[in-house]
């Protein structure tokens, strides 16, 4: 099922940065067109951007190049509409206004970095487009008009006539009329404005002059009974009082007058269409008859003014009268009987409706992206809005703008939370106690997981029931480690066959509250399917994008009171991943599939279409960065996480094998010879750690059989969704290749491998271009290698694939990001296989870290090498068997 145009077909992307942009070549098809601007943007992206906006909306544009061609567009309008422009040329100011800023901030399209784009990056982009002309006009030898001539057929540029209307107190003539000309003044080399009674001064006995300083108005005359009387009569020459009659008739007819080159000036009121009148649709005054999306809500239509609100008997009155502006209240209204009459019939309609039908929350909700799918009221010509009631409103800024107001936690609950997450902490339980849908979206290292353990034992102490988490296979370790360390009162069940030996492994011990499982698991387990869950979670929830598949299916056909989605992608990327997500968590809010494909088709026309999707998402998504200031002041500049793996069957094989080898060949061995088998044992055990083929020095690295290689992927297809950069280390040259290789077929580009011998000035031009803005998403190196002199801040992400187990060394390593010149925090994942030497020796280093404070002063891993015997076959086995 298709909900947008593909991306494929785009060709042209372009995501954000914190200050900038990037254009996104999407797949390898050659266009010699594409191509051409592909290069410019390459040389200069200001200056191809400000040409694009003399351009047509091409098909290939995406949205996001569409938004960017938008602004470009608004500078040349305003540009070429700039009185002064030809005095002030590359000295000319050009501002975008605060409602303008506020335009753009709601249309941006959901793309990569769009939480970049506030006022201040806005007018960066604006300015360095102004810049742009300014170099190119400091440099034209002619006319500032005919530069927009040579740049575009399309542009009119004003001429020397302007028309103003004004409003005027006189009861009769509440308007007032002047047409003037502009002329230079020598004396401050700025634009004046003079009656046009003037010119038949200063033209006098020149004809000629005259009639080429009126030529636009003469060419509106030909389309406009209005202007044309005015210039016959001469009264076009004076200052005139305007009935209303006659002043609607000269604003309906502004687009005429502007599109020949008169530049009119007029209230705001008209400009803005501040005082139309519409249908607003009053949804959730008074509380639901219940919780959650069935929950019915109460909805009546009411007629405004503005924003205020206006009786239909006295709208009626208006019918009565001729077509013209209306003074109500202060504020004039446009009397257009045909839209009038139109309004008047969807008002009836919406408020018989009101009476006979009702609509539940999730209805009430979708009203914002179409009414007309919820109730049909549908007219072109009827201005219908919606707004919240009192009840709705409240809830709505409760949920956008959670605070962390009276939190209570478990007592059992042993963590220390952050502001920010208690704020998360305090929205998921206000989500479950109105059974809304939640999708918990912080940033990668912000600590999901912990609010959501916080939020189950909260749960589990005050609630009761059964708590189901679906995760990708990767992150069981990580979940154990972090409920035995946060919630060690928990109770919980790992549904897996690495952990089930045998089928009734898979069958839900009833005494249990939070039960686990994975994504592939779910098809095999009858049990999740044949009850209601009270709490449903999905930890890295663009596992279900695909509403096609039929573990999607199976997933969204499990029965649950209270739903929640964990990610840290950027899940609003793609609309069709947005559209699965929902139905998983609320479903019907985005309509059914066509209603949603069919908005979808309009946003590329219309792009205002993102704001209202933004409103209507908003409340079920708490999504917080590391780039936002508020949480940047609650957080470490360095996050560290530690990543727990499982080890596949054929690691497990190997492991064991060797553990075997090794008790053999330790009997009777001392000194010297007895330190080499062990530092040889724990090389093997690492190596088996990273991948079988690395032990079995074999080529082909398949993902499948190392639990490493799977937990990588899942980090960097989340990086990749940021066009964020990584580092990883490991301290064997041979896996540089193989994890670049794997690497390369995760970010869709080649990245770089570093180590020993790679010559110093390829390692000096792999530096500058990895911390340029090209987007190269990776650098693989080499632990000793790429552990000191190097400078690779523009990567926030730091992986060891393998550890050293010296944290002073690990440390080193990491500070080629974190460093004077990171801008952003970075997050650092150390790997660590459970049940190992890997979790066991990474176990004993924090004890002395914490006892002593001190790094381990002994080198490398030369300090196992005192442990006896049975010490060390206890840190050799496997989950601490011998």
């Amino acid at each position: 099922m298709s909900y947008i145009k593909k991306k494929e077909d785009s060709l042209l992307d372009v995501y954000f940065l914190k200050d900038t942009f990037v254009i996104e070549r999407i797949n390898n098809s050659i266009d010699d067109v594409i191509e051409k601007w592909i290069k410019a943007f390459e040389v200069d992206k200001y200056e191809t951007l400000y040409k694009l906006g003399f351009v047509k909306k091409e098909k290939w544009f995406s949205p996001s190049l569409i938004y960017l061609h938008d602004i470009a567009e608004i500078l040349i309008k305003k540009l070429s509409r700039e009185i002064d422009i030809e005095f002030k040329r590359e000295n000319v100011i050009i501002e975008l206004s605060e409602n303008e800023l506020i335009e753009l901030k709601e249309e941006i399209p959901f793309v990569i970095g769009m939480e970049f784009v506030d006022d201040e990056w806005l007018e960066n982009l604006w300015n360095n487009l102004l810049d742009v002309f300014k170099r190119e006009i400091k440099d034209f030898d002619g006319a500032v008009a005919r530069y927009f001539v040579e740049k575009s057929s399309n542009i009119n540029m004003p001429g020397k006539v302007f028309f103003h209307l004004v409003e005027n107190k006189e009861k009769d003539f509440p308007f007032a009329f002047i047409a003037t000309y502009s002329s230079k003044s020598i004396s401050n080399k700025k634009t004046i404005h003079t009656p046009l009674k003037k010119a038949l001064e200063e033209f006098e006995g020149d004809n000629k002059k005259l009639i080429n300083l009126i030529s636009t108005v003469i060419k509106v005359a030909e389309s406009s009974n209005f202007i044309s009387e005015l210039l016959e009569s001469g009264e076009l020459f004076s200052p005139i009082k305007l009935t209303s009659e006659e002043a609607y008739t000269f604003l309906k007819e502004v687009e005429i007058y502007e599109s020949e080159g008169i530049m009119c000036r007029v209230p705001n009121w008209w400009k803005k269409k501040s005082n139309s009148v519409k249908v607003s649709i009053v949804v959730g005054e008074n509380s639901p008859s219940k919780v959650g999306f069935d929950g019915i809500m109460d909805f009546m239509p009411v007629l405004k003014v503005g924003d205020e609100e206006i009786s239909e008997s006295e709208l009626r009155k208006f019918l009565e009268m001729a077509e013209s502006l209306v003074m109500y209240k202060g504020k004039w209204i446009e009397v257009d009987k045909e839209k009038l009459e139109s309004l008047l019939l969807v008002f009836e309609k919406a408020k018989d409706l009101s009476n006979s039908e009702v609509i539940s929350f999730a209805q009430a909700m979708k009203m914002e992206l179409s009414v007309n799918n919820v109730i049909d009221i549908f007219s072109d010509d009827a201005d219908i809005s919606v707004s919240n009631g009192k009840w709705l409103k409240n809830i709505r800024k409760k949920l956008e703008s959670p605070v962390a107001d009276n939190v209570k936690m478990a007592s059992s609950f042993k963590a220390n939370l952050r502001k920010y997450q208690e704020i998360g902490y305090s929205w998921l339980n206000q989500m479950s106690n109105l059974e809304l849908g939640a999708c918990l979206a912080d940033d990668m290292g912000l600590g999901k997981t912990v609010q959501i353990i916080a939020f189950l034992e909260y749960q589990r102490i005050e609630k009761g029931g059964k708590a189901l988490l679906i995760l990708p296979t990767s992150l069981i370790g990580n979940w154990e480690k972090e409920i035995e360390k946060f919630a060690p009162e928990l109770p919980y069940q790992i549904l897996h066959k690495s952990i089930a030996k045998n089928s009734d492994g898979l069958k839900i011990n009833e005494d249990k509250f939070l039960y686990i499982t994975t994504y592939k698991m779910v098809s095999k387990i009858e049990d999740l399917k044949t009850r209601e869950w009270n709490y449903m979670i999905l930890d890295e929830a663009q596992a279900i994008k695909n509403p096609g598949t039929k573990q999607t299916k199976e997933i969204k056909s499990i029965k649950a009171k209270v739903r929640i989605a964990m990610t840290g992608t950027p899940i609003e990327n793609r609309l069709g991943d947005l559209w699965s997500l929902f139905d998983f968590l609320n479903a019907g809010l985005l309509g059914s599939p066509k209603e949603f494909s069919d908005f979808a088709k309009g946003l590329k026309d219309d792009l205002k279409g993102y704001a209202k999707l933004r409103k209507i998402i908003s409340p079920f998504i708490l999504r917080r960065l590391k780039t936002d200031k508020s949480i940047i002041s609650d957080l470490p500049e360095k996050i560290e996480v530690k990543a727990y793996t499982s080890l596949s069957k054929k690691q497990i094989a190997l492991y064991k094998e060797l553990i075997k080898k090794i008790e053999g060949s330790l009997e009777d061995k001392e000194g010297i010879d007895r330190k080499g088998i062990v530092l040889s044992s724990i090389m093997k055990f690492k190596q088996i750690c990273n991948h079988p083929d690395h032990y079995l020095g074999k080529e082909d690295y398949k993902i499948q059989d190392s639990g490493k290689f799977d937990k990588l992927r899942e980090i960097c297809e989340s990086i990749y969704e940021k066009r964020e950069k990584v580092i990883i280390f490991t301290q064997f040259k041979e896996m540089t290749d193989p994890l670049s290789e794997f690497l390369e077929s995760i970010f869709s580009r080649k990245g770089f491998v570093l180590h020993g011998s790679t010559p110093a000035e390829k390692r000096t031009k792999m530096v500058e271009e990895f911390n340029s803005e090209n987007y190269i998403p990776y650098m693989v190196l080499s632990l000793k290698a790429g552990g000191v002199g190097l400078n690779l801040t523009s990567a926030n992400h730091v992986v060891h694939f393998d550890r050293w187990w010296n944290p002073a060394v690990e440390n080193q390593a990491t500070d080629r990001a974190f460093r004077i010149g990171q801008k952003k925090n970075v997050v650092v994942h150390k790997f660590i296989t459970k049940g190992t030497i890997e979790e066991k020796i990474d176990e004993i280093i924090e004890d002395k870290v914490k006892l002593s404070g001190d790094v381990l002063s002994l080198d490398s891993e030369k300090w196992i090498t005192e442990y006896s015997n049975e010490e060390l076959m206890n840190m050799f086995a496997l989950d601490g068997e011998l």
